[in-house]
């Protein structure tokens, strides 16, 4: 299952690598965990200048981003 995530872009999400992780999971099978891998999509916001979607794989440690690819 893929989870939604509040970066921009992909590049933000890899300078927040030992940050937690801000995601939104409002789904009736919560995908996150704090160790472990999280599939991720992030969706910038309408107003934004980003308009494309991007997914991403987050290894997740001790509640932290541990690394993004």
């Amino acid at each position: 299952m893929t989870m939604l995530v509040s970066y921009p872009t992909k590049k933000a999400l890899k300078e927040s690598v030992g940050k937690p992780l801000r995601y939104d999971d409002d789904g009736p099978y919560p995908s996150y965990t704090d160790n472990g891998k999280i599939t991720v999509a992030g969706r910038p916001a309408f107003s934004s200048r980003v308009k494309r979607e991007y997914y991403a794989t987050v290894t997740m440690e001790n509640g932290l981003i541990k690394s993004v690819t």
